[in-house]
């Protein structure tokens, strides 16, 4: 795989998936930060069942920064790992409100200082809040797809993001999480990817290796 490659399979995935936007519901800097939070290890299918009634009880910074964190977990229950979350979740309110006057940061060194907020997580809201493309937000199906087309063999998702940076252009680098999300829940499948029907499968090592093996 080379650049021009890259680019070109890219641009498959877009036409492929032209709509390929974020799935998270919100409508505020923070409400962002929160879903994304919760949608780690949980769906984002999942998090917008439970973000409307959340964001009905918490309407500001300040309000999820107050709620009773026994109340937080139960709101959030749902979504796995709920007492981590409530906790990060107050606490990096807590943080935007004494540090950056209740303004979500727009830097990725900012952001990663927040609690509950790694890397992937501040890409998200970089992208999604600011429309800064600093890097890509890589998740189980950017890692999957990646290792499969032989994009990167690295396991980490922070090693897979410096992989795929070197692939595509800085104007792409906003649209590739989205394409690589909506190509893993459709086409490119955890338990059986749809090799058959896939449009970038010429482009693909797991599906060339299939072909050699049948």
């Amino acid at each position: 795989m080379n650049k021009d490659k890259s680019i070109e399979l890219a641009n498959l995935l877009k036409e492929a998936y032209p709509d390929a936007t974020c799935s998270l519901n919100f409508t505020t800097p923070f409400e962002l930060v929160v879903a994304v939070m919760l949608s780690a290890q949980c769906t984002d299918e999942r998090v917008n069942k439970v973000t409307p009634i959340l964001f009905k009880e918490c309407k500001t910074i300040e309000d999820f920064a107050n709620i009773d964190i026994k109340k937080l977990e139960q709101l959030i229950h749902s979504c796995g790992f709920y007492k981590n979350k409530a906790k990060n979740i107050k606490l990096c309110a807590k943080q935007v409100i004494e540090n950056y006057n209740g303004e979500v940061p727009h830097t990725m060194e900012e952001l990663t200082k927040l609690a509950g907020v790694g890397r992937k997580s501040a890409n998200v809201i970089l992208l999604e809040v600011f429309n800064i493309a600093e890097g890509i937000a890589v998740d189980t199906h950017a890692k999957r797809i990646s290792n499969l087309i032989g994009l990167s063999k690295e396991k980490t998702p922070e090693k897979i993001e410096q992989d795929l940076i070197k692939f595509f252009p800085k104007n792409l680098l906003k649209d590739i999480n989205h394409l690589f999300v909506w190509h893993g829940r459709n086409t490119c499948i955890a338990r059986k990817p749809k090799c058959d029907i896939c449009c970038v499968k010429d482009f693909c090592n797991y599906y060339k290796n299939l072909k050699n093996i049948k």
